[in-house]
């Protein structure tokens, strides 16, 4: 009898429910009811518009001695082939035949040197000045040919533009997996069998095997990172980096303490990751390459956005910016359309709100006063480091479907 009730109960519960003609659609902020519609969502709050996530804080602490690794975006590369296996001179004797006949094998071929695209590898410190492959082996007797070598294939980032000695480009690996062969490697000689004939079927000759090819190339990344931190000399690209990432940069109070650039990474909390160089200090006729010059221009080829570091302890900060965006222009026009901030450092010593003050009446570009040392305002600069990145992504996006 119990049960005859309970399932009545059911039935009766069943029907009303349908005879719903709205349903609910329940969500952490409140019960939102739509008609004509039946479905249950337990989803959060869909915002119109997505808030910028929020920078993780470190919480390992890092090591106090300076990093000794940097990142290297060009490098010249020499390399060399396998040289090819030697044939054999060799006359097979039995003992129901001592004159079988000659029987020498061939050398085997020597290796390529071989670069591939990869997504494991990020610059180019990896890759020694010389690269060689592995030579051939050489023949035997009783027709054995030699063995041959195995390609030395050396990985690349993704990206990696390969040049010859004169500058022209050769090949841009922006795929992963795709190879280029830098240097080919020498043929195996022919043993003495090769060269038997009907006329001539006791040959003593072999060959020698072939050189592998001896080439020089220079292989630059086309891109290291998405920001760049551009500035004077001790504006303080170093410490600002040591304060949004876990990176050590050498940091000392006196010119051109960072000589090769190098890489931190801010973590935001949706697991997003965005790479920050520290280049070396620009100076003033950098463009005619004065200082480190040219090699510190073309580091700044490779970043997709830009972040100038102003010292506002300077007399004059905004004569800082001129300068920095003059040099870029001498050397690349299309630098100076790359999207980019300015950023006001060292706020927290003497006469700096001043400048600071002066330095926004003369320049129209919104400025984020910060401190790098003592971690003033910082949040708001990697907040607005986020932003400028996910409009990167958008517009290289958009490139995309123009494209297809």
């Amino acid at each position: 009898m119990m049960h005859w009730f309970r399932h009545l109960r059911s039935t009766i519960i069943r029907d009303i429910i349908q005879k719903q003609s709205c349903e609910t659609i329940v969500n952490r902020t409140g019960y939102k009811n739509f008609h004509g519609f039946r479905t249950l969502s337990t989803t959060a709050h869909i915002y119109e518009n997505k808030p910028t996530a929020k920078p993780l804080r470190n919480v390992k602490p890092k090591a106090k001695n300076n990093t000794v690794q940097h990142f290297v975006d060009i490098k010249p590369v020499r390399t060399i082939g396998g040289k090819g296996g030697d044939g054999e001179i060799s006359f097979l004797r039995l003992w129901v035949n001592d004159r079988a006949g000659p029987d020498g094998g061939d050398g085997g071929h020597g290796g390529h040197v071989i670069f591939e695209a990869s997504t494991n590898i990020k610059d180019l410190k990896h890759i020694e000045k010389e690269v060689r492959a592995e030579d051939g082996e050489k023949g035997y007797t009783k027709d054995c040919f030699g063995k041959n070598a195995e390609h030395n294939v050396v990985n690349v980032p993704v990206g990696t533009i390969v040049r010859d000695m004169n500058g022209t480009i050769l090949v841009d690996l922006d795929k992963e997996g795709m190879m280029f062969i830098a240097a080919r490697g020498g043929a195996g000689g022919h043993g003495n069998t090769f060269f038997k004939s009907d006329t001539h079927q006791t040959p003593e000759i072999c060959e020698y095997g072939a050189k592998g090819e001896n080439l020089q190339y220079v292989l630059e990344v086309r891109s290291m990172a998405h920001v760049g931190l551009i500035g004077l000399p001790n504006a303080g690209k170093s410490t600002l980096l040591r304060a949004i990432s876990r990176a050590r940069p050498k940091v000392a109070a006196y010119p051109f303490t960072t000589l090769k650039p190098h890489i931190g990474i801010i973590q935001y909390d949706d697991y997003e990751q965005i790479a920050v160089a520290d280049m070396p200090g620009l100076i003033e006729n950098s463009h005619k390459n004065k200082g480190l010059g040219i090699t510190f221009l073309k580091h700044i080829e490779r970043c997709a956005a830009l972040i100038f570091i102003l010292d506002v302890t300077h007399d004059e900060p905004w004569t800082v910016l001129e300068t920095l965006k003059y040099e870029m222009n001498q050397f690349n026009e299309k630098l100076n359309d790359r999207p980019h901030i300015v950023v006001a450092n060292k706020i927290d010593l003497p006469n700096s709100e001043i400048n600071l003050q002066l330095l926004r009446e003369h320049i129209d570009t919104p400025i984020i006063p910060i401190s790098a040392k003592l971690g003033t305002n910082i949040s708001t600069l990697l907040t607005e480091i986020r932003i400028l990145y996910d409009n990167l992504k958008v517009n290289a996006e958009k490139d995309t479907e123009l494209l297809f």
